[in-house]
């Protein structure tokens, strides 16, 4: 047995909205939706080897019952390795978005912020300190 990938998979109450959130405040590009056109049940976006999927809440009542009732964001956290962390939280503060851990150097050897997407999710970004 191989796992070979493990994608977010975020339900959301627009496709679409948080798509652009991703494209504007962090650089992901669209990979893909369902429809081609909106209004989207499902999209995905990439930034380099990074995938992100989004599935509207209610389109997921069919697979998964149980998650058209829980609230949106909060429950999970996402933790990005990146290079560029400076750049990347300028970026973020530009847009205004929601910052829950400053930047700081954390004990196990990465500089790190995390911050709530446009639907709730939390991000932590990571860049290995350099000795």
């Amino acid at each position: 047995m191989k796992f070979r990938k493990l994608t977010p998979n975020l339900v959301v109450r627009d496709v679409a909205a948080s798509m652009l959130f991703y494209h504007n405040v962090l650089g992901f590009e669209t990979a893909f939706t369902v429809p081609e056109q909106a209004p989207y049940v499902f999209g995905a976006v990439r930034n380099d080897e990074v995938e992100i999927f989004f599935n509207d809440q209610k389109a997921v009542l069919e697979d998964y019952p149980a998650l058209g009732s829980k609230p949106i964001g909060g429950s999970l956290t996402m933790f990005i390795e990146i290079e560029g962390i400076e750049e990347l939280f300028r970026k973020v503060q530009q847009h205004g978005a929601k910052i829950t851990m400053p930047m700081k150097d954390q004990f196990y050897g990465m500089r790190e912020f995390a911050m709530e997407d446009a639907e709730g999710w939390v991000i932590t970004f990571a860049e290995r300190i350099k000795k």
